[in-house]
């Protein structure tokens, strides 16, 4: 099935009262993992890179690989730039077919960040790629796996301005800041639903939960009825193929690297499709 981007697929969540994962992928394994639990599943994906695990890859070759395997599947896919903060970054990932990129400018002022996002908007939009971005801001470090991150309610999304920055930017999707962390969370995770309501309120493009760590499985159920249509999830995912890792190398038996790789990629997978469940995407089947 064709490559899609998030303005063809965020809108069908939205209809349908689901959210699409957006699985980040690091390298070949764990993009298979997604790829083979979102398509035995029959169940549309956001297969992410994010800029930050670009040092981890030869990019150009891990995009034609992703294009080539996304191409081959029954099942729509969105194939994403995730925490790109620089426009050299983009031009790149739009050179290269990415379908979809975010351009995180959520750290700057607000005018920076609308004024860039609105030039990311008008570049993506030319080469037929949609655009996300986040307003207010999400804490802690993108790929972050070590140090807890605590919320900082003066970076929660104001309602009001997302719906300037939208009508300013004219972006696809919208990332918000309503208590969730990227990375490990310090604490107990704390939704601010009624905050999710009035942003949800102020504007009607698709909205997006960065930082899923740490959220039960009623928690992301809770914010997709409030309005989240697209859902961010790696740490967990990530931390899951280690414990597997973990698990064989603790057995005392001898093991070959594939063996590593196959544990790994087993546990992701089965982590994927368990999010998928969780997130309502097979509403979006057929």
């Amino acid at each position: 099935m064709a490559i899609v981007t998030l303005r063809e697929l965020l809108p069908q969540a939205q209809a349908k009262g689901c959210a699409v994962g957006s699985f980040n992928a690091a390298d070949h394994s764990m993009a298979e993992a997604i790829l083979q639990a979102s398509a035995e599943l029959s169940s549309p994906v956001i297969l992410s890179v994010a800029e930050v695990h670009f040092r981890y890859l030869d990019v150009p070759a891990f995009l034609r690989y992703l294009r080539d395997r996304a191409e081959s599947l029954r099942i729509p896919v969105v194939i994403h730039l995730d925490h790109g903060t620089r426009l050299e970054t983009i031009q790149q990932g739009l050179d290269l077919g990415f379908s979809s990129v975010m351009i995180d400018g959520s750290a700057l002022p607000y005018s920076e960040n609308a004024a860039l996002t609105k030039r990311v908007v008008q570049l993506a939009h030319k080469y037929g790629a949609s655009v996300e971005a986040e307003l207010g801001h999400v804490e802690g470090g993108e790929g972050n796996l070590t140090d807890g991150t605590e919320v900082d309610p003066a970076n929660f999304t104001d309602p009001s301005q997302a719906a300037q920055f939208v009508a300013e930017t004219n972006v696809d999707a919208l990332a918000v800041s309503i208590g969730t962390v990227h990375g490990p969370y310090r604490g107990e995770p704390k939704l601010e639903l009624g905050l999710l309501a009035e942003i949800r309120a102020q504007t009607a493009v698709p909205l997006v939960l960065h930082g899923g760590s740490g959220l039960s499985a009623q928690d992301f159920r809770n914010a997709i009825a409030g309005g989240i249509t697209k859902v961010n999830f790696f740490t967990e995912n990530s931390l899951a193929g280690v414990g597997a890792v973990r698990s064989l190398l603790g057995q005392g038996r001898p093991v070959g690297y594939p063996d590593l790789i196959a544990a790994a990629k087993a546990q992701m997978k089965a982590v994927v499709a368990q999010q998928i469940e969780v997130f309502g995407t097979e509403k979006l089947k057929g």
